[in-house]
């Protein structure tokens, strides 16, 4: 590995574009290499963005012998076989969420990229930002005393979106958008849910629209998330406490943090002036992890992202939301 740490894509889609976007300009990181299931689509990827290698196949892509790091940026239904396409080859992995379709899939990607001793980790960018960091030190401070209640609300209108109405590429606002509300809660209550309690709507091909989404913990915490892919909301997390509460303008991408105690502001946090999209800091721990040695990320570790599938199979489980690979 030389100094510049040279990232391929698998898929041409808006998200690989924000990647290449977010590439760019970070010194040290070029995107090195796009694949697409059609020439046409690569090159047109490759002049639009100064990559240097357009390939037709995603075959091509991972037998390239320059790229450390492959991003998986297909839909979360063909994240399984693209991520275990690359694996194969030997290849690190940053997987964009939803990491695959199911826990069952997670598990054994994530052990053949143990069996095969390559990096893999899931692009679930909030897990890895500055901002989502200074957070949970905002809580372990003390200054709102003890978290009681935590709510987050992230909502688009996608319903005209294939990716969110076609079963066959996982569907519905959980995978999409809900993942993140879910994350939120996991990064600062825990994990040690005692009840869960939901209520959805399905849209006219089965899949999950909106949805609302009580957690109880054990210790006496709850979590109330609100997701959806029907309308424009605030995006707000708040974790409130006996002394205080915390307010996250936009809970997948923090970019303000406004810190209360007894109803006054006592601090304001923006995010870092330097930041390009948010999405380079999981490239950033990605080479930090391989340089390391490391198999998978502190921030996001391998069987965090399989209790998340774990969870959202038993969300779909009791909304009645299946897939294919199911």
């Amino acid at each position: 590995m030389d100094n510049v740490f040279k990232i391929g894509i698998i898929g041409a889609g808006w998200i690989a574009e924000k990647m290449a976007e977010t590439i760019a300009p970070l010194q040290g990181y070029e995107v090195a290499a796009i694949a697409s299931r059609s020439i046409e689509k690569a090159t047109a990827f490759a002049n639009k963005y100064n990559i240097a290698k357009a390939y037709g196949s995603y075959e091509e892509l991972v037998k390239d012998n320059e790229i450390d790091l492959v991003y998986i940026a297909t839909p979360h239904s063909h994240h399984f076989q693209h991520t275990k396409l690359a694996i194969e080859q030997g290849k690190h992995c940053l997987v964009e969420k939803a990491f695959t379709a199911n826990a069952r899939e997670a598990k054994e990607l994530l052990q053949l990229a143990k069996n095969k001793n390559v990096f893999v980790t899931e692009a679930i960018w909030t897990r890895y930002m500055p901002m989502s960091q200074k957070i949970t030190e905002i809580i372990a401070s003390g200054v709102i005393g003890e978290p009681r209640l935590l709510s987050a609300t992230l909502c688009y209108p996608l319903e005209d979106k294939e990716r969110i109405t076609n079963p066959a590429l996982c569907g519905g606002a959980l995978l999409d958008v809900g993942v993140y509300v879910l994350n939120f809660a996991r990064m600062y209550f825990g994990t040690d849910i005692v009840k869960t309690v939901t209520n959805c709507q399905l849209g006219p091909t089965g899949m999950d629209m909106q949805e609302a989404i009580s957690l109880s913990y054990a210790d006496g915490k709850m979590a109330n998330l609100q997701t959806g892919a029907l309308c424009l909301n605030d995006r707000q997390g708040i974790i409130s406490g006996t002394e205080g509460y915390i307010r996250v303008d936009n809970v997948n991408c923090p970019e303000l943090i406004e810190v209360y105690r007894n109803y006054a502001k006592v601090a304001t946090y923006e995010k870092p002036a330097d930041m390009i999209t948010g999405y380079e800091y999981q490239v950033i721990e990605s080479r930090r992890c391989i340089e390391a040695g490391l198999l998978e990320s502190p921030m996001m570790p391998h069987a965090e992202t399989i209790s998340v599938m774990q969870q959202m199979d038993d969300l779909r489980k009791e909304w009645g939301v299946k897939y294919p690979m199911d």
